[in-house]
């Protein structure tokens, strides 16, 4: 499905955080994003970068005090975040790698009573995601 004006994904979730670049590889390998486009800022961080899964975007940069940046607290900042939810195939399987990587499961994989089967995780920096095969779209 596209947008009018064919947009894979017309939301598009964009992330902040404190070391980017590492979190642009650790979030293709423990969660199975693509690089898409990866823009360092000069400094050590990165200015933008676009991941991929299957049709989905993020976009996420290195923190920094600009006008946009002090609109964004981090989770270590706030004490709490957003959810992003990423559906998956193969809920269990992507559980386990996220696992090999060293990720903070907080919720295991479990059935939900409305259908579909997920689970919950925390990143490095604090950012929480859940995984699952509920898919609204179907």
């Amino acid at each position: 499905m596209t947008d009018g004006n064919g947009t894979k994904s017309p939301i598009i979730p964009t992330l902040r955080y404190r070391d980017a670049a590492r979190m642009v590889d650790w979030l293709c390998d423990a969660f199975g994003f693509e690089r898409h486009l990866v823009v360092p800022d000069g400094s050590g961080g990165i200015a933008t970068a676009q991941l991929t899964f299957g049709s989905g975007m993020i976009m996420l940069a290195s923190w920094r005090g600009d006008a946009f940046g002090v609109l964004i607290l981090t989770p270590a900042d706030a004490g709490s975040v957003q959810i992003a939810y990423v559906i998956v195939a193969d809920v269990d399987a992507h559980a386990a790698r996220a696992e090999a990587h060293g990720t903070e499961v907080v919720l295991a994989p479990q059935n939900q009573d409305y259908g579909g089967r997920d689970y919950t995780v925390r990143d490095p920096e604090g950012q929480i995601w859940s995984f699952g095969s509920e898919d609204p779209w179907a």
